[in-house]
């Protein structure tokens, strides 16, 4: 990886939107990369646009901001219309298929557009609280920014008192990663 990826992850407040770029954050570091993570929401963080801005490299990162992402994921309508001032013709975008109403707001500018079924996939195969997992497990296919060994492990880390509670809950987490990874890779 010579140089930083740069990611755009924005949702509804409590999608898991700053999670999944925290999880992603530990795992690069784990694996000896570099990770800057910045949050952005609004006071109101259930029900407002939450914005998390990940930059994954090898070397040291300069700067916190940047203009252009190298992928977008957008988990809502308002999130749609949101990012759209983060995309260029290298950047690729990533939604989620059952968002409404968005046919005119997707950033045609894009280098790549990719429709995935998150969300009814959570519903339908796994569970509807696994849904940011399943978009974790796309951006980690979608950009190569950490392993997937490394993204479980990081998800055992930060869910790993949940996981005793529960066992169930780690194999739920560790099948959605995978199925996300899955589902780029038919859109693409």
């Amino acid at each position: 990886m010579a140089k930083a990826v740069k990611i755009a992850l924005a949702g509804e407040g409590g999608q898991g939107v700053q999670s999944v770029a925290q999880i992603i954050a530990e795992a690069a570091n784990e694996e000896g990369r570099e990770a800057l993570y910045i949050p952005n929401f609004g006071v109101e963080q259930r029900g407002g646009v939450s914005v998390a801005f990940l930059q994954i490299g090898d070397e040291r990162i300069g700067s916190p901001k940047f203009q252009t992402a190298d992928i977008v994921v957008a988990l809502s309508d308002r999130a749609v219309r949101r990012t759209s001032q983060y995309v260029d013709g290298n950047t690729t975008f990533v939604y989620d298929s059952s968002i409404q109403g968005v046919e005119n707001d997707i950033p045609r500018n894009a280098g790549r557009i990719l429709a995935i079924p998150a969300v009814e996939t959570s519903r339908s195969e796994l569970h509807p609280r696994v849904f940011n997992i399943i978009i974790m497990g796309a951006v980690i296919k979608a950009t190569n920014v950490v392993s997937e060994d490394q993204a479980r492990a990081a998800i055992e880390k930060k869910l790993g008192y949940k996981f005793e509670q529960n066992p169930k809950l780690r194999e739920l987490n560790f099948k959605a990663i995978a199925r996300g990874m899955e589902l780029v890779e038919k859109a693409q």
